[in-house]
């Protein structure tokens, strides 16, 4: 009998929380059939490669997730402002939910394995892309040159990418909560660089 497809979602999500919590060396396949209940034979059936095409595909699976939740704040907040305030709101939350414990499943399997893995690089590079592009699209919509809000949208994930670690380190949401204001105001000096509303 073939392997179900809902066992393929399983495994990724499994895969990208053991990632999150532990990294991707200390997660061996057996922690990952463990957690995502699903059959061995169904591991190697949708990942003949192994470990790293499993890591490939929880890269861009948790790249799709946030993806989509900014593609859902840039509609509902007024402005890309608003949008990265509640959006470090919400990552505050979760970040505080996981007793600290969690990180970005992009950020622990790109550091161990950016180096070797071109499969699990050009993943993460799509994964952030696709952020990049969200934000530039709502920066543009708010009247943003759009080579200055590439910029912007570029150091936006760089900056929270690096809060989530510092949020883990001081077991504190501050320094998202830090980040999050000091990209509202970079967003808003960008839409009214005279300081004041068009």
């Amino acid at each position: 009998m073939p392997a179900q497809p809902k066992h393929r979602a399983a495994i990724v999500a499994a895969a990208a929380g053991l990632f999150r919590r532990n990294g991707y060396a200390a997660t061996g396949l057996n922690d990952i059939v463990a957690r995502s209940k699903a059959p061995k034979g169904s591991l190697y059936h949708y990942f003949p490669r192994g470990k790293a095409q499993i890591g490939e595909a929880a890269v861009l699976a948790a790249g799709a997730l946030v993806r989509d939740t900014l593609e859902r704040l840039a509609v509902e907040q007024p402005d890309a402002a608003a949008l990265v305030r509640e959006y470090v709101r919400w990552l505050g939350i979760w970040m505080a939910q996981s007793g600290w414990r969690d990180g970005c499943p992009i950020t622990t399997v790109l550091l161990e394995t950016a180096a070797e893995d071109e499969i699990i690089r050009a993943a993460g590079r799509e994964a952030f892309a696709g952020w990049v592009e969200v934000l530039t699209r709502r920066l543009e919509a708010d009247g943003v040159a759009p080579e200055r809000a590439k910029s912007l949208a570029g150091v936006a994930v760089s900056a929270l990418e690096g809060s989530l670690i510092q949020a883990r380190v001081e077991r504190s949401e501050a320094p998202i909560a830090a980040v999050g204001e000091m990209l509202a105001e970079l967003f808003a000096a960008a839409r009214y660089p005279l300081g004041g509303r068009a």
